[in-house]
């Protein structure tokens, strides 16, 4: 196992939470904390609850930097509406996030692999910044040389989830778009999340 594999699952276990709904995910048998000996639980407080919906939202994006994540969050700010909806809307507009909605990869950590790793092109032009910011209409595709990968076909055929209504894919040209900026219920999360206790915990 790698340890970025290991580092994925730590994350389920910590915050215990199946994060990703994957059927590998260790919470799914074991539901002690990591560590040798298990973390002692107990009730949380007003801070810890924000704190945790925070590290749940952070770890399901692939454990994004928190200086990346408060300038989504500073950004959400400014933008005009709901904050924690703006927030949803800027991080599933991230490239490896889309790549991860077309069924593209496996985990958003595979995603973020195969965009850094020079597979992925936006409106014919390679991109390899895992944070690059689609906008609606841009049509993302996997590169011609990198259609027959192993991770790619295996992600795509995989049952294990469906692409939400806001994308657009055609799996036959490994070609998509992102249709609209999708709201907190339109994201096919495996578990609750609350982007307004995010906003709560950065605004204190």
């Amino acid at each position: 196992m790698t340890k970025r594999t290991e580092s994925k699952y730590k994350i389920d276990r910590r915050l215990q939470v199946n994060l990703w709904g994957r059927a590998k995910s260790p919470i799914n048998k074991r539901e002690s904390g990591p560590g040798q000996h298990g973390q002692r639980r107990k009730k949380p407080s007003d801070y810890g609850v924000q704190l945790m919906a925070k590290q749940k939202l952070k770890g399901y994006y692939g454990n994004i930097s928190e200086k990346q994540f408060r300038k989504y969050y500073e950004e959400a700010m400014r933008r005009r509406g709901d904050t924690s909806e703006n927030l949803i809307g800027i991080l599933e507009s991230r490239l490896d996030a889309v790549v991860y909605r077309m069924k593209l990869a496996i985990t958003p950590f595979a995603a973020r692999q195969i965009v850094s790793h020079g597979h992925i092109s936006v409106n014919g032009r390679r991109v390899t910044i895992a944070s690059f910011m689609v906008k609606l209409g841009d049509v993302i595709e996997v590169r011609s040389k990198s259609k027959d990968l192993a991770v790619i076909k295996e992600a795509t055929e995989s049952a294990e989830r469906d692409v939400p209504d806001y994308i657009e894919i055609d799996h036959s040209k490994l070609t998509g778009s992102m249709k609209r900026t999708p709201k907190l219920g339109d994201v096919p999360y495996p578990v609750q999340m609350e982007p307004n206790l995010v906003i709560e915990f950065y605004s204190r």
